[in-house]
Formats: structure tokens, C-alpha cells, sequence
């Protein structure tokens, strides 16, 4: 009798498109492919390799506009129109592309893809991207600013407390010498 599975083990089997209901028999769970030969158990998501680790994300949309401060324990990626005082110490801001900031920044780290306006403080870094746009000084202690980004104002490098402290020990320890007679 002629049946629609091969013989051939080496054969791929066409697979249905159609979803089936789960089955209730008493076998080894199915598992299913999740991306290129990677394959997950059943009641387990696949998560995209590229997603960010779990952070807690606030997003403020392209259609808002906010006059007021802003004061947060979470990253905020911001699209929309910013006219107030942005704080987020020890999180990450992300200035969208369609976003206009009108703002004085303080946050771990500031990654500029639309326009602000406005003293961004990073205490770990500040990130100007290709269409971004500053206006307004900076004080941080890393930059980088890529080609075809805009910027107008001053820099400051801030350098970490242990350097200094390092700096201020080496001063103390040093020893004056004297001039013989």
C-alpha cells in the first residue's frame, strides 16, 4: 500500500502549515525550531539573540509631547517633544531620531540619534550619532561623536574619582630633595 512518508530516512518529510492541536499522547515532548538549528522546548519562547538583556525600558512616543521634569530609576528612549529637565542617574538615555529636546540632561549615559538642545552630564558616556544633533555643552568622561553628527558647544572630560585620588596620593608621597652644600 502506498503511503505519503518515505521509506527513506535521509527523505525530508514535508511539514503542514496548518497548526494541530496538542497532543495528549504519553510521548517525548516535540520541540520546535527556533531560527537556524536551534531548536526549543515546548512552553519555552525563543528570544532574538540581538534583543537587549532584560532592562527595564521606558518609551516615550513620537506623537507626545511633555513640559515638565522628568525624573526616572529606569532607561528612557525618548521620540517624541522634551521641554523640562531630564534625570535619570544611573541609566541610559536615548534620544530617538524624530525627538527634540529642549532639556538639561543628568544620566549614566546619553546616546544622541535626534536633536537636543539643551547641557547633557553623562557620568559614563555621551554618543552622538551619524544625524544627531547637540547643542549645548557636555560633561562626561567618554565621547564619541560620528561623522556627519552636529555639535555646538563645549566639552568637558570628566575623569573618574579614583583616578584623582591616585593623582593626589602620588603628590603626597613625593619626597622634595635638598640641595647639598
Amino acid at each position: 500500500m502506498w503511503n505519503n512518508k518515505s521509506d527513506n530516512p535521509n527523505q525530508p518529510q514535508p511539514q503542514s502549515t496548518q497548526a494541530q492541536p496538542p497532543s495528549t499522547a504519553s510521548h517525548a515532548p516535540e520541540t520546535r525550531t527556533a531560527g537556524v538549528g536551534v531548536s526549543v522546548p515546548p512552553g519555552v519562547s525563543a528570544v532574538r539573540p540581538s534583543a537587549p538583556m532584560a532592562r527595564d525600558l521606558a518609551t516615550l512616543g513620537a506623537s507626545l509631547t511633555i513640559k515638565g521634569q522628568i525624573i526616572g530609576e529606569e532607561d528612557l528612549q525618548i521620540d517624541g517633544k522634551i521641554e523640562g529637565p531630564i534625570t535619570l542617574n544611573g541609566h541610559r538615555l536615548t534620544v530617538g531620531r524624530s525627538a527634540q529636546l529642549h532639556s538639561e540632561v543628568n544620566a549614566r549615559e546619553v546616546v544622541v540619534y535626534g536633536k537636543a538642545s539643551g547641557n547633557l552630564h553623562a557620568k559614563d558616556r555621551v554618543e552622538i550619532k551619524k544625524d544627531g544633533e547637540v547643542h549645548g555643552d557636555i560633561v562626561t568622561s567618554r565621547i564619541s561623536i560620528e561623522d556627519g553628527a552636529y555639535f555646538k558647544g563645549r566639552i568637558e572630560i570628566e575623569r573618574k574619582k579614583q583616578e584623582s585620588k591616585s593623582e593626589a596620593e602620588s603628590e603626597s608621597a613625593k619626597v622634595p630633595v635638598g640641595v647639598a652644600n
